[in-house]
């Protein structure tokens, strides 16, 4: 069943990732409900997805913590593509999740950026020193691109010019492409990279043993070097570092790819330190 759901997303237009997230979601569904009912899973009653979001939001925990909202409410999307799944399926004939299911969130409008400009240059500087061309490369592109992880590693030779200094981001979020200008800080370290890389692959970032390296390989070597800053947090920077340098909030917004303008702006307020701080001098 969840290989065919596997196809059911693909032709959905749903990205890898949130393919592979909701495959994992549904699976751990399907676990509680075989463990809750002590019966195998037929179709999805209401009645159970109340029972399972209650279990969410007041039994199940993540590292000894309440789960997020935001949390929940990814596992309650991934029930209603599952719900949509079934029905084409002609397993069921009803949708029995609703969007207003979703919990409410209250919008923070805190900055969400956590590093600044001095954690990223020490975190590319012990890189550096390790002689890891590679990471160094990928690091300052997402640092200074602003692009996600899975955009940085689905680059192909033929998408980027360091001659003009133009790379083409074919594999957005969303399936939109989008032109970024990279400074000389990317096009040295990506130089610097392309005089060590050993590879016919037709990605950038290659790996001896497949034709693109992974993001959870990458993931562990930046926990190698430093164990707060991740590559979503590295945009998180791009994206605030860029406003203070004087870059229009829609400048930024198509750099970075962000589809609502809204999301942009949560960059333009202050670091949770700042808003701390302030509240002290009252």
């Amino acid at each position: 069943m969840l290989r065919s759901f596997d196809e059911f997303m693909e032709q959905e237009g749903k990205s890898k990732n949130t393919i592979k997230s909701y495959k994992l979601q549904v699976k751990e569904y399907l676990d509680w409900f075989q463990k809750s009912y002590g019966c195998n899973f037929i179709k999805l009653h209401r009645e159970n997805v109340l029972e399972y979001k209650s279990y969410l939001s007041n039994i199940k925990k993540y590292k000894g913590n309440k789960l997020k909202g935001k949390t929940i409410n990814a596992k309650i999307s991934a029930l209603l593509s599952f719900n949509k799944f079934l029905i084409k399926e002609k397993r069921q004939s009803n949708l029995v999740i609703k969007k207003n299911d979703m919990l409410k969130i209250q919008t923070s409008y805190v900055n969400p950026a956590e590093i600044s400009k001095i954690d990223v240059e020490n975190f590319r500087q012990k890189i550096l020193e390790a002689d890891n061309k590679r990471l160094y490369a990928i690091v300052t592109l997402i640092a200074y691109s602003g692009l996600r992880i899975t955009e940085a590693l689905n680059i192909k030779l033929d998408d980027i010019n360091l001659i003009t200094q133009e790379l083409i981001v074919t594999k957005a979020k969303g399936n939109k492409s989008r032109v970024l200008f990279l400074n000389s800080k990317v096009v040295n370290s990506i130089k610097a990279y392309m005089k060590t890389r050993d590879s016919n692959s037709n990605y950038l970032f290659a790996s001896r043993q497949s034709p693109r390296v992974d993001r959870s390989v990458i993931n562990k070597q930046f926990k190698k070097y430093s164990k707060v800053i991740t590559p979503h947090k590295l945009r998180h920077f791009f994206c605030s570092n860029a406003l203070d340098s004087g870059f229009a909030i829609h400048e930024v917004a198509n750099l970075a790819g962000h589809k609502s303008i809204q999301t942009t702006l949560i960059y333009t307020n202050p670091s949770k330190e700042n808003m701390k701080s302030k509240l002290e001098s009252l």
